[in-house]
């Protein structure tokens, strides 16, 4: 039969077992914020300057999806009609 452990005074043995538990827990996470090696990156800075080459290229483009708009085949209608 199984005995209770608040009677025959094995509660001190766990108590003892759970303490023992968190103190290890506490160990590992301080040898671990110990031993962590933080790295330290170089930021890196992009170019954020449009050259005019760029701006050259974007505009004719532009223009040539213009030119293209206005010379399609169909026409849409401009309105939506309902019934």
């Amino acid at each position: 039969m199984i005995e209770n452990p608040f009677e025959s005074g094995h509660i001190k043995n766990y108590l003892l077992l759970y303490a023992s538990i968190v103190v290890i827990m506490i160990l590992f996470f301080i040898a671990s914020t110990l031993f962590l090696d933080i790295e330290q990156y170089e930021t890196k800075e992009f170019n954020t300057e449009v050259n005019q080459t760029q701006l050259d290229l974007q505009t004719e483009q532009t223009n040539t999806t213009l030119k293209e708009e206005k010379h399609t085949k169909y026409k849409l209608l401009d309105t939506n009609l309902s019934y």
